[in-house]
């Protein structure tokens, strides 16, 4: 009895393995376009943040404060408007 019990299961594995081969590559696709548009926007916020906190206090700032600040903020920038563009990518393909 116990031997017949494990082929009850062996049609209801192979259907699962279809059924995971179509449903998880159109799962994964929207969650990796949604994954870089967060963090495009996380990146974009953080950018936002130091460059009016750079044009707040502009006049007390030291030069290379200044300097340092206005480096992160474009790499900061850069990166997230790539993880934006990367995302239309995506979500094209």
């Amino acid at each position: 009895m116990a031997r017949n019990a494990g082929k009850d299961w062996v049609p209801a594995v192979r259907n699962s393995g279809k059924f995971v081969k179509h449903v998880v590559p159109a799962a994964v696709k929207p969650l990796h376009t949604l994954w870089h548009e967060v963090l495009g926007f996380i990146f974009l916020a953080i950018a936002g943040m130091v460059a009016f906190n750079m044009w707040r206090e502009s006049a007390t700032l030291s030069p290379l404060k200044f300097i340092v600040m206005a480096i992160f903020a474009v790499v900061t920038a850069g990166y997230g408007i790539s993880s934006v563009i990367k995302a239309k990518r995506i979500s094209r393909s």
